[in-house]
Formats: C-alpha cells, structure tokens, sequence
C-alpha cells in the first residue's frame, strides 16, 4: 500500500466481498498502535457498521498474526 487511506480502501473492499460472497459479517478490528494504517478513519468506518475495533498491545507481532507478518516482510 502507498498510503494509510489505501488500507481502509482495500478492508472495505475485503468486507463486502466476504458479505456478498461468503454471507460473513465482520464484527471486529484488531490492530496495534503503529500507524500503517489510518486509525481514524478505521475507527469511524467501524462505527458507523458496528464492528468492534480493538488494539492489541504495541509491538508485539506474536499477537498481530499475519497481517503484521506480512507488512514487516
């Protein structure tokens, strides 16, 4: 991803396909402190569709799982 809004974008898009096609429902965030993504629109974008957004403790890969694999790589 170029820049932070990109990563809204692109889970917004990861939501509605998995709506439309899998008949999923996201229900929860979890992201740690660092700002790969754009927290603020996260935040208001979760609001607005009822999805619990969380922070893991900062730092910590362990508890990320892949997506904070994938962007240290």
């Amino acid at each position: 991803m170029n820049d932070k809004i990109e990563g809204l974008k692109e889970f917004v898009k990861l939501c509605r396909k998995s709506q439309i096609s899998k008949n999923l429902l996201v229900i929860a965030i979890i992201t740690d402190h660092r700002r790969e993504f754009d927290q603020d629109k996260f935040i208001k974008y979760s609001n607005k569709n009822e999805i619990s957004y969380n922070f893991s403790a900062p730092m910590t890969p362990q508890q990320n799982g892949i997506v904070e694999r994938k962007i240290e790589h």
